[in-house]
């Protein structure tokens, strides 16, 4: 019997010394990057300049694998029950912040996840087509009290982030619109150019801003905390006097819960370290992206807590269902 639990005593003790050698090793195999949404969009690019920068750091492969669905909850579902041992890791974005006051969140933001550093945030847009009769936010505004409820606005779907800020916007300048979701940006800009709605609301400057450059619709305010340098002369919404209008769809790094700390910090080095090459930075400009690194994997979990906080706010007073 003592030597029975000799042994086990023995075994006990060693766990945390394995744990140790297996950190220390790693990464020994490829790198498993899970990604959200579809192949061949903005948050696919963010994922494979992810993929990028920790293959260089670390030597690995890195392979990026996109598990759509659910608008982002499949994804952060599959890292949630994924092995916590350094060889999975995964997007992760505003959604964490969002699905779950929505009732349809297969994972638990605070539980599941080992947040390692925010990447960058996208410059979502307001634009209007260019026969509306307003050109700023000050001048939708009057344009929306004048006729309540009959102004109508696109946005890529329910309790997507421009949906939650027009939302926002309808909250703080005391008007009332009209949501007509769709499913996707593409058609919603198409349907803006000809006329049938006058007014959208984009997450990005991805399908926007060729279609401003071209003259085919008109920018009123981009939602950024800064003007974004693409389109240097559309003001921000806190400077069009919405000063709590500020909103960034971000992207950043996590893993399981339960993955060793020292593997999330060599993480999140590898990616600050990334994200501070101009190169980097000058890709992700080109499609209207800021690069945001956190100084440590903790205040990024103070940011998501904080993301959390703020969205439940606005779906709870917008009474916003999921579809």
């Amino acid at each position: 019997m003592k030597k029975h639990i000799f042994c086990l005593a023995t075994a006990l003790c060693m766990v945390p010394a394995l744990a140790q050698a297996q950190s220390a090793d790693w990464p020994s195999k490829p790198i498993r990057l899970i990604v959200p949404f579809p192949a061949g969009g903005p948050t696919d690019l963010v994922a494979r300049e992810a993929a990028n920068i920790l293959r260089e750091e670390f030597k690995q492969t890195v392979i990026v694998d996109n598990k759509p669905g659910g608008n982002g909850t499949l994804g952060h579902a599959v890292l949630a029950k994924s092995p916590a041992d350094g060889y999975t890791i995964g997007l992760l974005v505003i959604t964490v912040a969002i699905a779950p006051h929505l009732g349809n969140a297969p994972f638990d933001t605070f539980k599941d996840f080992a947040p390692i550093s925010n990447m960058v945030s996208m410059t979502p847009i307001v634009v209007a087509n260019n026969n509306a009769p307003f050109n700023t936010l000050a001048e939708l505004a009057s344009q929306a009290k004048a006729s309540p409820g009959k102004l109508a606005f696109g946005t890529p779907g329910v309790a997507t982030v421009p949906h939650l800020a027009a939302e926002l916007f309808q909250m703080q300048s005391g008007t009332q619109l009209n949501h007509i979701p769709y499913k996707g940006a593409t058609q919603q800009i198409q349907d803006l150019i000809g006329g049938s709605t006058q007014l959208d609301f984009q997450s990005s400057l991805v399908v926007a801003m060729p279609q401003i450059k071209a003259e085919r619709i008109k920018a009123l305010a981009v939602l950024s905390d800064q003007r974004s340098p693409q389109l240097p002369n559309v003001p921000t919404a806190k400077e069009s006097g919405y000063p709590g209008l500020v909103v960034s769809p971000w992207f950043g790094l996590g893993a399981p819960a339960g993955t060793p700390a020292d593997i999330v910090q060599k993480m999140h080095g590898a990616i600050a370290k990334g994200l501070g090459s101009k190169e980097v930075q000058d890709r992700f400009a080109a499609i209207g992206a800021s690069v945001h690194p956190n100084k440590s994997p903790a205040e990024f979990s103070a940011y998501i807590k904080s993301e959390f906080e703020r969205w439940g706010k606005v779906i709870k007073a917008a009474n916003i269902k999921a579809e």
